[in-house]
């Protein structure tokens, strides 16, 4: 990657997203991050953001931030994400709202407003996160599933409307991975998703990093649409 590339990574404060804005910041990468907090760190060529991605006006000072100091933004990773674990008769509504404006509406104005910059350039790459979740129809995580499923068919019919300006979007999904997202799973839980796993192990920041540099790389130009689950989900 060159120095002049610009990378935004949603949720970055920590867990994944601080190991990718690190992660790229050492690639040469000038990259913005956001999250409704603000981190206790610092690191060269990284500006940070207090935003949250579900607030449209907010979403939108980013971008437009972006554009006026770099004129241009070439990578956004999609990271941003909550979850709760609920039996569907036990979910009260509030939880599926907070999940959904997360998870998906706040993709969805992240996408929108980048692809607008990206456009301009006629280049770009969007990242998006799922979960393996998803295929393996875990039980007491359905809104969290929904959710990150509807970010799948979403990317796929993005990737089709924006494949003329030369934006690729594509979409990775984790296993579990050592983070606060999955702080309140019972380890019994975890143990019994890793174990229906082909490679029967947590997951790691080095694994998600891998697939985001793959299509990342100006070279995955022909690659886009696609959703990689990792752990052979």
């Amino acid at each position: 990657m060159t120095r002049h590339e610009v990378v935004l990574i949603t949720g970055a404060r920590k867990g994944i997203g601080r190991f990718l804005a690190e992660h790229f910041v050492n690639q040469g990468a000038v990259v913005e991050g956001c999250s409704r907090q603000r981190p206790g760190w610092k690191l060269p060529n990284y500006t940070h953001h207090a935003a949250d991605v579900s607030d449209e006006a907010q979403v939108k000072k980013m971008i437009s931030s972006i554009g006026r100091r770099h004129g241009r933004l070439d990578v956004v990773i999609n990271n941003a994400g909550i979850a709760a674990m609920n039996p569907i008769l036990l979910t009260p509504v509030s939880t599926v709202d907070r999940i959904l404006a997360t998870n998906f509406r706040g993709l969805f104005l992240v996408c929108r407003e980048s692809a607008k910059l990206m456009k301009k350039r006629r280049y770009g790459r969007i990242i998006n996160f799922s979960t393996v979740a998803v295929p393996m129809k875990i039980e007491g995580e359905s809104v969290y599933a929904a959710s990150k499923s509807a970010v799948v068919t979403f990317t796929r019919i993005l990737a089709r409307e924006l494949a003329e300006w030369g934006i690729t979007c594509n979409v990775i999904g984790p296993g579990p991975v050592a983070t606060d997202l999955i702080d309140s799973i019972p380890p019994a839980k975890i143990d019994r998703v890793v174990s229906n796993l082909a490679i029967k192990r947590l997951g790691n920041f080095q694994d998600i990093a891998n697939v985001v540099d793959f299509f990342v790389k100006p070279e995955s130009d022909y690659i886009t649409g696609q959703v990689i689950y990792l752990g052979g989900a």
